[in-house]
């Protein structure tokens, strides 16, 4: 009886001590597993609206969840100009397109931790857009500090795209990318229309990719 007794207590003492090892090291494992990021990005694209050269100027916040997908916020600011067609509502020779928008930015990566990955960035959101004349002093006299919400217009946006980013370090990512717009239309005095179409960037994201670095779990069987 004594021996029988004496077996059962050895084998649950062997299988707490089993399980508490195995517990720790699923513990371990699972605290390294994730590895967290968060950055800015700032991106110059160029594109075209209307058959007219235009610029881009994108920032981005995003948090990076095992250098496998990022969600934040993105926005974006727009501009060119072009000859008046309307001399009745706007003086001068030329006017300026103007406009702006932003949302929720997700990015799945594919090989981010590699030199170099590919990503699939889409923003969803929304923007405004309006369009101001000029009258040949680079002052375009209908955008000043008083202008009317009626200048804009508003508009529902997709874009979604594909980079290639360039990862230099934990600190700093160079991406280069290809983007498209969708966007709903937008009426306007001067001109009525939707924003689609391809723009073409490069950027730079500037942030801690790599919070913690994975440690190698040791066998302790």
């Amino acid at each position: 009886m004594k021996k029988v007794v004496m077996l059962l207590l050895l084998i649950t003492v062997n299988s707490l001590v089993f399980g508490q090892k195995e517990q720790d090291y699923v513990e371990f494992d699972d605290r390294k597993n994730v590895v967290h990021g968060v950055y800015l990005g700032f991106n110059l694209h160029y594109g075209k609206l209307d058959n007219r050269d235009t610029g881009f100027g994108n920032f981005k916040f995003a948090y990076v969840a095992n250098r496998k997908m990022e969600v934040g916020f993105g926005g974006t600011v727009f501009f060119n100009e072009r000859p008046n067609d309307r001399p009745d509502l706007f003086n001068g020779d030329k006017i300026g397109m103007f406009g702006a928008y932003g949302g929720l930015h997700l990015e799945p990566i594919l090989f981010g931790k590699r030199f170099v990955s590919v990503s699939f960035p889409v923003l969803i959101g929304g923007g405004a857009v309006g369009f101001f004349g000029n009258n040949f002093s680079n002052n375009y006299d209908d955008f000043d500090d008083d202008f009317e919400t009626d200048d804009f217009d508003k508009f529902f946006i997709v874009e979604p795209g594909i980079n290639i980013l360039y990862n230099f370090s934990r600190y700093t990512q160079l991406e280069t990318g290809l983007r498209y717009r969708f966007t709903s239309d937008y009426e306007q005095p001067y001109k009525t229309g939707d924003l689609n179409g391809f723009s073409v960037g490069i950027g730079l994201k500037v942030g801690i990719f790599n919070m913690g670095r994975k440690k190698k779990v040791k066998d302790n069987f």
